[in-house]
């Protein structure tokens, strides 16, 4: 029989060369110093071999337990190397279709078009939120229980948003998985209505057009640096979302043509955006030219002109121009020009698609990128004359709707 000083002292030689125990058990010493823990044992008139392990990270004893175990198999007429198959083989399956793997694999397939802050965010929840928790478990074992365990576990810390968010995300990863032959359900469906529902957040934004005037009118007074003014003239007229516009590019703008094309790698919805161009923001953009057209911004930085202009530059001017957080914010021009366009009858097809909301159906999404844009240039026009209009004290014009 082996003991533990004859196995350390137990030196290579040029063939691989047997240490035998007893009842089966040996160690298989390698040319190249490795010591092998091997089980010989007969199974239905066969001879086979059965691994154990590397010494010393299994030594003498547990090797000789696990000889036992086995041995205690085949005495219940099981073949103990067909059994380490079989646990192999559940292991794999376990770890193959376990949420996380899923979650990864689903990731890696669909983020490759996201943002990049999108694509940590999203991750870096499942990372902390779920993983943890659910992570290791097949994913079609999960519950519904589990899930909203999970979720409830995220809206006790007060972050019910970002749980509404997981609930989101994971009903998507379970549909992968369903899609790819790992589930047959799909637990967050069960959980619709299970959270307490997100109160709306509304950006700050003046609605009626008496105060939509004097903001003008206090804009064109500005007396801070002229990018930031044509910013937030612009800003009125294209109603485009606040980080669109501050990463506006010359290169994007076609100023002959009155279009504005904001690639797809910019949109919150990853499809490119036609904006139709007033002659009055052409004017702006002709203007601001001769400033800063020899760069790559159409807003550059007042430090560098290598980056784009600060997300606060226009909040700061607006609370320079004495409105509140409460009034007005740089999203505010968005629900302004929503509110008023729906309020005088223009297309509701043509204002979303102008504010490039969401379309939950991708291929109707594809088409409708240009859908719209004869009544969307019709309405960009028409909305710039009635902001002028705005502008006289007192001259509040109807602004003809594409109906009247």
């Amino acid at each position: 029989m082996l003991s533990d000083r004859a196995i350390r002292q137990a030196k290579p030689q040029p063939k691989a060369r047997k240490l035998f125990d007893s009842r089966g058990l040996y160690l298989l010493l390698t040319p190249e110093g490795s010591k092998w823990w091997r089980l010989k044992y007969r199974f239905a008139g066969k001879e086979k071999l059965l691994s154990l392990g590397v010494y010393p990270e299994v030594g003498l004893k547990q090797a000789r337990d696990a000889r036992d175990e086995a041995r205690r198999l085949i005495a219940a007429r099981r073949d103990p190397g067909s059994e380490r198959k079989e646990e192999k083989a559940a292991l794999r399956r376990t770890l193959g279709d376990g949420l996380e793997t899923v979650s990864r694999e689903w990731f890696k397939q669909f983020s490759a078009g996201w943002a990049p802050t999108h694509s940590t965010t999203v991750i870096k929840r499942l990372e902390h939120d779920v993983f943890p928790w659910l992570g290791a478990r097949p994913v079609a074992e999960i519950t519904p229980v589990e899930l909203l365990s999970v979720l409830r576990r995220v809206e006790s810390r007060g972050a019910l948003e970002t749980a509404h968010r997981i609930h989101q995300v994971c009903g998507q990863v379970f549909r992968y998985a369903i899609a790819t032959g790992r589930a047959q359900h799909d637990p967050s469906a069960a959980l619709r209505g299970a959270l307490p529902p997100v109160r709306e957040k509304h950006h700050a934004a003046l609605t009626k057009p008496a105060d939509v005037g004097a903001l003008l009118r206090s804009i064109n007074a500005y007396k801070g640096t002229f990018p930031v003014r044509c910013a937030m003239r612009l800003a009125a007229l294209v109603f485009v979302r606040p980080g669109e516009l501050r990463k506006a590019e010359w290169t994007e703008i076609d100023l002959d043509g009155a279009t504005w094309r904001i690639p797809a790698e910019r949109m919150k919805m990853r499809t490119e955006h036609i904006v139709p161009l007033s002659r009055q923001a052409v004017d702006i953009l002709r203007e601001l030219h001769p400033l800063t057209g020899s760069g790559r911004f159409v807003f550059p930085s007042a430090r560098t002109s290598a980056r784009p202009m600060s997300e606060n530059a226009v909040t700061a001017a607006l609370r320079r121009m004495d409105y509140t957080g409460e009034q007005m914010t740089g999203h505010g021009f968005r629900t302004t020009a929503s509110t008023l366009l729906n309020e005088l009858g223009w297309s509701a097809d043509a204002i979303e698609r102008q504010l490039a909301h969401a379309e939950r159906d991708g291929v109707r999404a594809a088409y409708n990128r240009a859908e719209y844009l004869g009544e969307r240039r019709e309405m960009m026009q028409a909305w710039a004359d009635y902001l002028d209009s705005l502008q006289a004290v007192g001259n509040v014009v109807p602004l003809r709707s594409a109906t009247g």
